[in-house]
């Protein structure tokens, strides 16, 4: 990390990743110190360079790099008691002002105009950073609102009261009208009541969303990734926390509780989080409800794990090349990747990572820094997690690699189904490997209509128990759903290895099946099929080798591996295994096994699977047993422990 310089690491204190809290000072540091360069007139606009322009242009970008990069300077000043040394409070300061002073649409540009912001009213996007604005002014209150006089008061308030009318996008923007009414509610600046029905409002609405045990929708009906902890949960218990509202803090605080019992099992030992759900280029934003969980004492960890968790995952991208030589964040997930970047995405908005420098809130004495680091709850032993709401089974062992089977969360609207989203229509995810964008699709059972692989689409839960989750889908061909075909799947997990079983009803007999595993990628890959075993191997920067394995049980005729030159997000080149086979009568079963691994395995050892018709019987090396019934659009599932 040479554009970044950091304290020595504290291996007594921090055993696991060598940080403490001056490291995280070091590196908000260093992230407001490379942007600043690239602040316009009066430091209202902050146009980065690299990456396209969103959707909404380059005006409502330079909003972005300004609004983005002043929660994170609030968190870092707020977090001192004031503190401010090199001045970032001035700076936004002066921005606040300038930005308000004239608001502009995109076109205004051809008139000279190079301070002011894109008016709320005519340009959603602003919304979202009124909202970030609004966080960040409650956050240094004192040392910034306090200090203006009226005039520039009034004209932030003119600019922002736009943003208190109903959210355009019906998810998570609800909060963002509600965080900009909390400001002006809190400021005396609500003269009309408008501001506290703002704040009202949203917070109504995300609670229609809310389905228990700490998760949410995000709007649509099954859309479950990483928006619920630092989007869905973080800002209405930071306005509960900021407000000291103890009704709302009593609401929030235990559902952010319950949330992280699950949450907490999607980082890696190596910090990775899950790679899984649209805006992945907020990377260590990630971390953000771990900290909220600490900050208001809502959480399921200790002040040491807490920490270790969210260190390791700052180490985690800055170890990885997430930073730039001229220490940027980029559009990627560690440098630049394209196919990941959303059509709202521009080159400031990775800076939405400021949410995960929130723990620099917490005092310096706060247990939270003092503590010894202590493991996070992957890092013990092989586990699996049920997560019923999402439909998700969480299967972490102790090479430090966590999978998430996904057979609940599909991002579909409700009144349309869209062409599968990558991060969200796989069968699983894992904090080592990514989807493939460009190539056969990984993780994916479909079948083959002229020479077109067909799509998840809507994903109907059937369930998640101990050890196993299920789901029901209608596959799809260019946007419209084969008459009369279901897939029945249920993913089984034992220890690192996962039994896969798809059951095919309706289709034409003769068509062509396709199940692919974990796609690896890194600098290297390598390739290879030993009988019904299917084997792909990458090795990352660090030699640090990945393997995926695949081997057929049940229904498929042939064994391949595919080469991914594009690679994915985690590497530039990769592989992913493959099975075929066809149908045939009026039901058929597929089954197989797969391993994502850092070993390089050549048989699954210890794992007896046998079929019966739509009967699966699984023998695991403890001794125990499974056994799981398929019928279309339903899975019954019984365990027998083993002696």
């Amino acid at each position: 990390m040479p554009s970044i310089e950091l304290p020595p690491e504290d291996r007594t204190l921090s055993p696991y990743t060598g940080w403490t809290r001056a490291h995280w000072e070091a590196v908000a540091d260093a992230l407001l110190a490379a942007v600043r360069p690239h602040a316009g007139p009066d430091h209202a606009l902050l146009d980065l360079p690299g990456g396209r322009p969103s959707l909404s242009g380059r005006r409502s970008d330079a909003l972005e790099g300004y609004a983005r990069t002043f929660l994170l300077a609030a968190f870092r000043v707020a977090g001192a008691g004031g503190e401010d040394p090199a001045g970032l409070l001035r700076d936004y300061a002066r921005g606040l002002g300038a930005g308000t002073r004239t608001p502009t649409a995109e076109r205004d540009l051809a008139d000279g105009d190079q301070v002011s912001w894109p008016d709320i009213a005519s340009c959603p996007q602003a919304l979202v950073e009124a909202a970030s604005i609004a966080v960040a002014l409650r956050l240094t209150r004192p040392w910034l609102w306090d200090t203006l006089d009226e005039p520039t008061r009034e004209q932030v308030r003119t600019w922002l009261a736009p943003g208190l009318r109903p959210s355009p996008v019906d998810n998570n923007w609800w909060l963002f009208p509600a965080m900009v009414g909390a400001f002006l509610a809190e400021v005396g600046l609500d003269h009309d009541g408008s501001a506290q029905r703002a704040a009202d409002r949203g917070l109504e609405r995300i609670e229609q969303w809310y389905l228990g045990d700490g998760w949410y929708t995000d709007g649509r009906p099954r859309a479950f990734d990483h928006y619920n902890g630092w989007a869905l949960h973080l800002y209405p218990l930071l306005h509960a926390h900021l407000s000291g509202d103890k009704h709302l803090l009593d609401t929030y605080g235990p559902r952010l509780a319950a949330h992280l019992e699950g949450y907490t099992r999607t980082f890696g030992a190596d910090g990775a989080p899950i790679h899984q759900g649209r805006s992945l280029v907020y990377r260590f934003a990630a971390t953000a409800p771990l900290w909220a969980g600490a900050l208001t004492g809502h959480t399921p960890l200790t002040p040491g794990a807490t920490r270790r968790i969210a260190s390791g995952a700052l180490r985690y991208f800055l170890d990885g090349g997430a930073v730039d030589a001229d220490g940027l964040l980029p559009l990627g997930w560690f440098g630049p990747f394209d196919p990941m970047v959303q059509t709202y995405s521009g080159p400031a908005s990775p800076y939405w990572a400021s949410k995960g420098f929130l723990g620099l809130l917490l005092p310096d004495r706060h247990p939270v820094w003092t503590a010894t680091e202590e493991p996070g709850p992957t890092e013990a032993a092989d586990a699996v997690l049920a997560l019923p709401q999402p439909g998700w089974l969480v299967q972490s062992t102790a090479d430090g690699l966590v999978r998430l089977h996904n057979h609940g969360s599909d991002d579909q609207p409700a009144d349309q189904v869209l062409p599968d989203n990558p991060l969200y229509a796989r069968l699983a995810h894992s904090t080592a490997t990514g989807p493939v964008f460009e190539g056969p699709p990984d993780n994916h059972f479909g079948l083959v209509i002229g020479g077109r692989t067909s799509e998840r689409g809507r994903i109907h839960p059937l369930g998640t128990g101990d050890g196993w989750a299920a789901s029901l889908h209608h596959p799809r061909v260019e946007g419209r759903e084969l008459p009369g075909v279901t897939v029945t799947s249920v993913v089984l997990v034992s220890g690192s290895d996962e039994i896969h079983a798809h059951l095919v009803t309706g289709a034409e007999p003769g068509t062509e099946v396709r199940h692919s595993g974990w796609a690896v990628a890194g600098a290297g890959a390598e390739t290879r099929t030993d009988g019904p075993l299917a084997h792909c191997c990458a090795t990352d920067r660090r030699g640090g080798r990945l393997t995926s394995a695949l081997q057929n049980i049940d229904g498929f005729t042939a064994v391949a591996t595919h080469r991914l030159p594009n690679g994915t997000a985690l590497g530039p080149v990769g592989a992913v295994p493959v099975l075929t086979g066809s149908t045939g009568g009026a039901a058929r079963l597929f089954v197989s096994v797969s391993r994502l691994d850092r070993t390089a395995p050549r048989t699954f050892p210890g794992l007896d699977v046998h079929t019966d018709g739509s009967r699966l019987r699984v023998r695991r090396p403890d001794g125990s047993r499974y056994e799981a019934v398929l019928t279309p659009g339903q899975v019954t599932v019984t365990l027998h422990p083993g002696t």
